[in-house]
């Protein structure tokens, strides 16, 4: 994707608070940005994920790893922060918020490897022109969402939502026997803006936080006698 192409999607997310993109359009920006000769060993990375125990309606589905980073505007220069713990207040997850979370950390070779850098480079171009900023705090989530007969996954189990941040990339990874599982994006009024199935490995969801709320249905299972989930990678982009 040209710089054009970039403004161009910068463009669409300033005038509608967000942007559905393809995979292949999604493929050519990470191209532009290093690329994704590691994607094998990325996606199998999410084969490897801990439980969440902090889910406050007592669900077992959700696996995840975080990391936090950080990139100033206009360098592609990335720096990986301690490991911490992922907070939300309560004004933004009124079900999980308000504790400190702490989950296993990305796998060091998966957060420094080619797909990730690509995809955060990307990110901090596009948002550096959302958004006035001196330094960026990124937070990276690896999410698996699991749906089993009679007990389907809930991907936001918080409902519509904003994170609390400035901007969200939303990335799928991998779909393996579920149905369902649709991107709604709904104005601060709770106006309804669009909807979408993110469905290929790559397709994607960009929000402007401070403008729209999102949330996505739960996935279940389309043959109940085999492993059934949803994985995709969050990365938030807040203002430090």
């Amino acid at each position: 994707m040209s710089s054009k192409s970039m403004d161009t999607l910068a463009a669409g997310i300033a005038r509608e608070g967000f942007a559905h993109v393809h995979a292949p359009e999604m493929r050519a920006v990470l191209d532009e940005h290093g690329g994704t000769a590691d994607w094998d060993a990325f996606a199998a990375s999410w084969d490897d994920l801990g439980l969440d125990t902090y889910m406050a309606d007592g669900g077992r589905y959700r696996k995840r790893r975080h990391a936090a980073f950080a990139m100033t505007p206009g360098s592609d220069a990335i720096r990986r922060k301690p490991h911490q713990p992922h907070y939300q207040s309560r004004d933004y997850n009124t079900l999980n918020g308000g504790v400190e979370r702490w989950f296993q950390p990305v796998l060091p070779e998966i957060g420094a490897g080619a797909t990730m850098s690509a995809i955060l480079r990307a990110c901090r171009e596009l948002f550096d022109a959302l958004t006035d900023v001196t330094v960026w705090h990124i937070e990276v989530h690896q999410f698996r969402i699991e749906a089993r007969p009679g007990e389907v996954g809930r991907p936001t189990p918080e409902g519509m939502h904003r994170d609390g941040v400035d901007q969200v990339l939303v990335l799928l990874v991998r779909r393996e026997n579920v149905r369902s599982g649709e991107t709604s994006i709904h104005d601060l009024a709770g106006h309804k803006l669009g909807s979408f199935t993110l469905t290929e490995p790559l397709d994607a969801a960009l929000v402007d936080d401070n403008r729209v709320f999102h949330g996505v249905t739960p996935v279940e299972p389309v043959d109940p006698a085999r492993p059934a989930y949803r994985d995709v990678l969050v990365v938030t982009f807040r203002r430090e």
